[in-house]
């Protein structure tokens, strides 16, 4: 059996074209969440540089950053069934929400000039925690219907026991 038949005949969320939509989701996330360690790693870095402490905000960003690209590492994982730990989905979808909430009042209603080059690299910012957290509330969805769905299992071999 080939590697399309197994994934098609064994996933319990969706098939083939499931795993390959859960796929691009998460890679999705994990790409988001580097850019937004990047972006906001820069102003860290900056901090540091000239000696001031790090403020919270941005490191509330890196932890979410790294929070999610952990989650997609270990989520990708062959034997981790993601839809297990929905309620991480909706934690980091949370937590993407607060990001995106704490940046956006400061950086949406900004007018920043051409010359205030940090300004504009972090209303960007702000759009890709959106989009972030998008992508989280999919698949924090997306999995908790397939655990509700999943959750009056039969047993793998006569399909007589409940699991």
């Amino acid at each position: 059996m080939g590697i399309i038949e197994s994934i098609s005949s064994r996933s319990s969320s969706g098939g083939l074209i499931g795993a390959i939509i859960r796929l691009v989701l998460r890679f999705c996330q994990f790409i988001l969440a580097l850019t937004v360690a990047g972006l906001y790693g820069v102003d860290l870095s900056h901090a540091n540089k000239a000696g001031a402490h790090a403020d919270g905000k941005w490191v509330f960003a890196e932890v979410v950053a790294s929070l999610s690209a952990i989650t997609v590492i270990v989520y990708a994982i062959p034997f981790v069934k993601s839809y297990w730990f929905f309620a991480w989905d909706w934690i980091l979808f949370v937590l993407w929400t607060a990001l995106f909430g704490l940046f956006g009042s400061i950086f949406i209603p900004a007018k920043p000039t051409p010359k205030q080059d940090g300004q504009i690299r972090m209303k960007h910012a702000v759009w890709v925690d959106l989009v972030a957290m998008i992508f989280w509330f999919v698949t924090a969805i997306y999995s908790t219907l397939i655990w509700f769905r999943n959750r009056q299992g039969r047993s793998l071999h006569t399909g007589r026991a409940k699991v």
